[in-house]
């Protein structure tokens, strides 16, 4: 496609969606490069067990190692797309890789509590440089369908993060910590899908400047946006900290009370995490179709009467109910962070950076905390406490409407 047919479908004010195979390949890559860069990620969760018997670590300690990664990811964040919607930064892409390899490298031999925090760290920097630059790059080639990219990139996340404790459970838990170096083979390949990413980027700088130069159509006032924003992020805390529960606890959950083994539990992990994924890439879509607003509400509501009922059940029902509560509770992220960016245009990957930055921060200090509660209270209570979470939808009551909310 030629550069001046994409500046003139970038210019219009309701674009079209592009349907040139150039710009769906590299949505296509982008969530690519997102399944590697968070299936990498979900590593450390699905190492904890073992972490945990081979270094005598806490629930506090399993849980700090969470903070850690999650912390290095979300702080950075909102800073790196806040200066790259200024000045991108194309070459920001592979970089951010070469911190992940690094940190997945470390994983694999390090034998003391305070290198396994700097290896998490490693990581989350990679995560941070990563996320707003990527975002970006796939509203750019999304030819006005903002929900359908932001899904598409976003449920690549999540299969990676689904996927993870399946190679984990096949690869690591069996045969030992040393072989989390495999998953370094990963992070070269993403090299590889980043590298050529960011060389179109780099062709199609002037379609983002196009867009950052985009006026607000909403109406609404400066204080009105940032009550919306407010909401959006206690929205994102209530499903993150819920979120936390799953990524960080639930196989000791499963073995605690249903006495499952670690391989079994790791399968049940898995079916909550591709839940999330098929979630993720649902909610997209329909709040192009049916407004941001309506997925939100549904969303994060919506999903209460399930959380409230799996403290409660048997194993089989517990199944059911995770997947059903992934599903739901996963279709809200997309529309949320498409929603904010709709509340501030011009300014993508400051939002993206932001919410992933939300989004890794609220997951890191409720696996601390939660960690430290299944400490003196047990990993059962965890559970009960974090079932209300979803009540905290209700605040979805004070968002305004916009064109396309």
């Amino acid at each position: 496609m030629a550069i001046s047919n994409v500046q003139t479908a970038a210019a219009s004010a309701t674009a079209a969606p592009q349907s040139s195979p150039l710009v769906m390949r590299i949505i296509g890559a982008v969530a690519l490069a997102h399944l590697i860069n968070d299936l990498i990620q979900s590593v450390l969760p699905s190492i904890y067990p073992m972490l945990k018997a081979n270094y005598g670590l806490t629930f506090t300690q399993v849980g700090l190692i969470t903070l850690t990664f999650q912390l290095t990811a979300s702080l950075l964040q909102p800073w790196v797309g806040y200066h790259t919607d200024r000045h991108p930064k194309p070459w920001l892409l592979p970089a951010g890789t070469v911190c992940t390899l690094i940190g997945i490298l470390m994983m694999s031999v390090v034998g003391s509590f305070p290198l396994i925090l700097l290896a998490a760290a490693l990581i989350g920097i990679g995560s941070s440089t990563f996320h707003p630059e990527a975002s970006r790059v796939a509203r750019l080639a999304s030819g006005g369908r903002f929900g359908l990219a932001q899904s598409t990139f976003q449920v690549g996340g999540n299969a990676g993060s689904a996927f993870g404790p399946l190679l984990a459970a096949a690869i690591i838990i069996p045969f030992g910590q040393g072989n989390v170096a495999w998953f370094g083979l990963f992070a070269v390949f993403a090299l590889f899908v980043l590298y050529r990413i960011s060389r179109w980027y780099a062709n199609h700088l002037n379609l983002f400047k196009l867009k950052a130069g985009q006026a607000a159509t909403h109406g609404l006032s400066k204080g009105r946006v940032t009550s919306a924003l407010v909401v959006l992020g206690l929205l994102v805390f209530s499903k993150y900290f819920y979120m936390a529960s799953f990524t960080s606890y639930f196989t000791f959950y499963l073995i605690e009370k249903f006495d499952l083994s670690v391989a079994s539990s790791q399968l049940h992990l898995f079916l909550f995490l591709g839940a999330v994924a098929a979630g993720t890439f649902f909610g997209g879509p329909i709040g192009d179709k049916i407004g941001r607003k309506a997925v939100i509400w549904f969303s994060i509501l919506g999903v209460a009467p399930f959380t409230l009922i799996l403290p409660h059940v048997d194993l089989f029902w517990t199944s059911i109910l995770s997947v059903v509560i992934g599903f739901i509770l996963a279709s809200a992220f997309s529309a949320i962070v498409v929603y904010a960016q709709e509340l501030v245009p011009g300014n993508v990957g400051m939002i993206a950076g932001i919410f992933f930055g939300l989004m890794f921060g609220f997951g890191g200090i409720g696996a601390a905390l939660l960690g430290h509660l299944a400490d003196v209270h047990g990993i059962e209570y965890v559970y009960f406490l974090c079932s209300f979470l979803p009540l905290f939808g209700v605040l979805a009551i004070f968002l305004p409407r916009t064109k396309k909310a």
